[in-house]
């Protein structure tokens, strides 16, 4: 059991989440462009008050670590990183896919069947987004990639999807006619979608190189490839 301080900054959602035993204690979340450097912080600040602790209380900090925005991923693993030095806490690394599939089962979990996959979904621009499978167990499948979207995205997964996320506003024209797909781009990128994770790593002690650690940003590999395949 642990006091985890998560934040999530990978996307326009900066938000930050304080939990015990993977359980909401207080919560900061704000859906405004360029934000994150100014309110981080303050967020921080505001959910450890809010919890009536200290910073030294916390067991460890959580930070989604990718893909996203490279603004965005280097402010908050920046400001992960210097809290984990300050008060030596463990660092917590969470695919913010991953945390986002965690978030839409949470807020969904009496609306599915234990055959549904979840597919959430990051704006890269344009028609391009970063997803990736999930079962209901949170088990991946498919790796994290770019995919370039058309009407014959995800046809052959045999499966109901539930697409999330910024990148999922975008499919609603293309997939208005798909039964095997249902789309909710109101559930976004936040904090709260780490904290089961982060509370799980934390019990395996899977922790992180302070010194090595570093965001998946996924557009450092694609860069000058002109078209790439997406998830089938």
């Amino acid at each position: 059991m642990a006091i985890i301080l998560n934040i999530e900054t990978a996307t326009q959602v900066c938000s930050v989440a304080l939990a015990k035993d993977g359980k909401l204690l207080a919560l900061r979340e704000l859906n405004e462009k360029n934000v994150h450097a100014e309110v981080l912080t303050l967020f921080v600040q505001e959910v450890i008050k809010e919890a009536q602790m200290l910073l030294k209380d916390i067991d460890a900090v959580a930070v989604s670590q990718g893909p996203g925005s490279y603004t965005g991923l280097r402010i908050g693993m920046s400001t992960a990183k210097g809290l984990c030095y300050s008060l030596d806490k463990p660092l917590i690394g969470i695919s913010t896919l991953n945390a986002m599939a965690q978030f839409a089962k949470d807020k969904l979990i009496e609306k599915i069947d234990e055959k549904v996959w979840f597919s959430p979904m990051i704006d890269a621009r344009r028609m391009e987004v970063y997803s990736a499978f999930y079962d209901i167990n949170m088990e991946e499948q498919s790796k994290i990639a770019p995919h370039i979207l058309n009407e014959d995205s995800f046809t052959k997964t045999g499966r109901s999807l539930i697409l999330t996320g910024d990148g999922c506003e975008k499919t609603k024209a293309l997939f208005k006619n798909r039964i095997d797909i249902t789309i909710y781009s109101e559930i976004l990128c936040s904090a709260r979608g780490m904290m089961v994770l982060s509370e799980k790593k934390f019990q395996d002690k899977n922790f992180e190189d302070l010194a090595y650690f570093e965001p998946f940003y996924l557009k450092e590999f694609i860069a000058g490839i002109p078209r790439v395949k997406g998830l089938r």
